[in-house]
């Protein structure tokens, strides 16, 4: 399948898992790793619908920061739980805090529609996240359930390959 046939295929099989426990399974399963708990600032995304939720490590004593698009940019700003959000013109809820420079974070926890053992994804396809990474010195962890991963992503010269991916019943790591 190209990029545009996977797309369609992760969003139609997400819609029928059970994403909050498998976000739940999820959130334990990082919560277990050696690279979550030595890190101390964390870029998380905070949920679209049928996405995996991370909202819950907010309890754990970290920094943690949401994305925010500037243009065809992700900004970094912090978040605490009870922040208020702003939906966005892509509908996505972003925080209204000052940003600061992304070399401060340690790990940043990014969504994909699917993935493969490679540690490439895909994305939704306008490219936020791989324009972010391409020089984001930290660690790279994609979260997705079991059942979105495939077998082989062909990937473009554009695309960067993540660090590691946690899924409800697995850890694989590149480095770290």
């Amino acid at each position: 399948m190209n990029k545009s046939e996977l797309r369609k295929w992760a969003k139609d099989k997400r819609k029928g898992l059970n994403l909050p426990e498998i976000s739940s399974l999820i959130t334990a399963n990082i919560r277990k790793t050696e690279i979550y708990r030595r890190s101390q600032n964390i870029l998380i995304f905070y949920p679209l619908q049928n996405e995996i939720n991370l909202l819950s490590l907010l309890d754990d004593k970290k920094n943690f920061y949401l994305p925010r698009v500037n243009n065809e940019l992700l900004e970094v700003c912090p978040y605490k739980k009870g922040d208020f959000l702003i939906l966005s013109k892509l509908k996505i809820y972003e925080p209204e805090t000052k940003d600061v420079d992304k070399t401060n974070i340690d790990l940043i926890f990014t969504p994909a529609l699917c993935a493969d053992e490679r540690f490439y994804r895909i994305g939704y396809g306008g490219g936020y996240y791989d324009r972010f990474l391409s020089d984001f010195r930290g660690y790279k962890i994609i979260v997705l359930p079991d059942e979105l991963m495939v077998e082989n992503i062909s990937e473009e010269e554009t695309d960067i390959r993540c660090d590691g991916i946690i899924t409800q019943k697995k850890s694989l790591f590149l480095r770290g």
